[in-house]
């Protein structure tokens, strides 16, 4: 069985300090935030495979607390923008300006820098501002770089995009489009906290407050572990079974399932198995493994998928929603290696 890059000593030495720092920075966040592991965790794994992350939820869920206390976790430069109907590229990007130079007597053309220059950026309800604007953010998050006139200015690394969207107003908003969505590489869903978790939250914000954090990871470490999980090997069985679940969301092809057909107008690209991969090496990395399994496929199928597949009015109609459909994906596709391969209808799927 063959296997994508190879682990050394030194390696496997960083995997467990990796871990013993994951356990720190959640120690570190339960002292803000009340719960929310799962979307911690999912932050995580998206900052240390390079990737964008886009949070929905309801107002008040500290959305915006959770992901300043990271920054301040991880040593990070960090910047909130409040995306607004008016607001335009240049008010994120940075602008050019002409500057007498007191010395010389003679004007200057400089570049002042937006909040897009910062480590980890917060685009706080993207979509409020118009798809100009969500435009200029996804260069950056797409070639970390922003294009100012004819001049390029490249982003300092680790660069990190966190945007948020409100699920309950539509009026007056301009949601990004499946294309731009797919430049994220989750999709995580902030939910209510359960009884006993808002219980601690009345119990906390209500009192005198105490967030001392101490800082876990600098930015040096993080782009050390961005290039280590590169390095965790995977087996071809775990491309199999990522391939065999972005396939089988394409209408129209060879061995897709019924219900597919029936729910979905449109399926996900190549950049979702590309996710599955990466995330799984991310996510086995902080679970102190050297090595990707379907279960860690299986766990971010949902943040990676959902927003990468279309339902259509029959599913709307139907109560039906794009987690409903990733459910039974996973529930039809075997995860061993010879109940998958050997299934006739996964043969189709592969050979197509």
């Amino acid at each position: 069985m063959s296997t994508q890059g190879t682990m050394v000593d030194t390696d496997l030495q960083s995997i467990q300090k990796l871990k013993t720092a994951f356990d720190s920075i959640k120690q570190q966040l339960n002292r803000v935030i009340v719960g929310q592991d799962l979307v911690i965790e999912e932050l995580l794994i998206a900052l240390f495979a390079r990737g964008h992350c886009m949070l929905e939820g309801v107002p008040g869920l500290a959305k915006t607390l959770m992901i300043s206390t990271l920054a301040r976790c991880l040593s990070l430069d960090f910047s909130r923008i409040q995306f607004t109907p008016d607001l335009m590229p240049a008010d994120i990007t940075g602008t050019d300006f002409i500057e007498k130079n007191p010395a010389t007597g003679t004007f200057e053309l400089l570049f002042r820098p937006g909040p897009l220059f910062s480590n980890m950026v917060l685009a706080d309800e993207i979509n409020r501002t118009p798809p100009r604007t969500q435009a200029a953010l996804l260069e950056a998050m797409q070639e970390r770089q922003v294009s100012v006139g004819r001049v390029r200015h490249k982003l300092q690394s680790p660069f990190f995009v966190l945007a948020t969207q409100n699920p309950i107003e539509q009026e007056g908003t301009y949601p990004p489009p499946e294309a731009q969505q797919d430049r994220f590489m989750f999709k995580v869903y902030v939910k209510y906290p359960s009884f006993k978790e808002e219980f601690e939250i009345a119990r906390r914000t209500t009192g005198v407050a105490a967030d001392d954090i101490t800082p876990v990871l600098s930015g040096e470490q993080i782009i050390e572990i961005q290039q280590l999980v590169r390095k965790v090997p995977v087996t071809d069985h775990v491309i199999h079974y990522c391939l065999a679940l972005v396939r089988q969301t394409r209408v129209g092809e060879p061995g897709v399932p019924k219900f597919v057909k029936d729910w979905l107008s449109w399926g996900a690209g190549p950049r979702a198995v590309q996710n599955l991969v990466l995330g799984g090496k991310a996510r086995a990395l902080l679970y102190g493994r050297s090595h990707v399994t379907t279960e860690d496929v299986k766990a971010l199928a949902y943040p990676v998928l959902r927003h990468r597949l279309l339902c259509n009015f029959t599913a709307a109609s139907e109560g039906v929603n794009t987690d409903t459909v990733v459910k039974k994906i996973l529930e039809e596709t075997p995860e061993k290696e010879g109940a998958l391969t050997g299934d006739e209808r996964f043969k189709k799927i592969f050979a197509s």
